[in-house]
């Protein structure tokens, strides 16, 4: 199988193969670009190039925007402190998913975030793609695009605080994803309306002697 070299404006692209997945090499998440192949670049599009076509063409996307992973393996591709994100995992499993319409969840992005623990349920009734960690005090969203995650995060956030119920987020949700198939770009899918919060959010809970003892 040949392979053959492409370079483009998003930067130089390493070999594809005949499936026809280009790598983005020695790009950064600036835009900036080497001549060189980067030895992430090409693990990550060794390991892409047998994958199902939707996690597939999502690698290609956030490889283009954010450059090669730090991290590759056979079933997922990890970014660290890309963008707004904490960290971002794409899977090569899809999960199915109907809300608001029939997809796949592949994409997972994180964000340090301290859910009061009332607000659990609230969150789950909402999306349940919507994961939080309290005790590593992250929460994440899982879905096919980064868009989505944003409308999902910023949502959550919504929920969180009380600004939105759950019903009004879902419905929010459900109205801006559609408008969004037809090319309308709501604040919400483009970044986060937020601050990310400073500082430890996580809660390492008490050792169950202390409990005990009532300390």
């Amino acid at each position: 199988m040949q392979a053959r070299t492409l370079v483009g404006s998003a930067g130089a692209l390493l070999a594809v193969s005949a499936l026809a997945i280009p790598a983005v090499v020695g790009q950064t998440h600036k835009g900036s670009a080497t001549h060189a192949p980067s030895a992430a670049a090409y693990r990550a599009n060794r390991f892409v190039a047998s994958w199902p076509k939707t996690p597939r063409e999502v690698a290609m996307k956030t490889m283009e925007k954010y450059g090669p992973p730090q991290e590759a393996t056979p079933t997922r591709l990890i970014w660290h402190n890309n963008g707004p994100w904490k960290r971002t995992i794409l899977y090569r499993e899809e999960v199915p998913h109907h809300f608001p319409m029939k997809h796949t969840d592949l994409l997972e992005q994180f964000i340090d975030y301290q859910v009061p623990v009332v607000k659990f349920s609230d969150l789950a009734r909402y999306d349940g793609s919507v994961i939080v960690e309290r005790t590593k005090g992250e929460m994440s969203a899982r879905c096919d695009k980064e868009e989505m995650n944003f409308l999902a995060i910023n949502l959550a956030h919504d929920v969180s605080t009380g600004k939105k119920s759950v019903e009004e987020a879902r419905q929010f949700y459900a109205k801006t994803a559609m408008a969004f198939m037809k090319g309308e770009k709501h604040s919400y899918t483009q970044g986060l309306q937020f601050s990310v919060p400073k500082g430890n959010t996580g809660y390492t809970d008490e050792p169950a002697d202390m409990m005990a003892a009532g300390k």
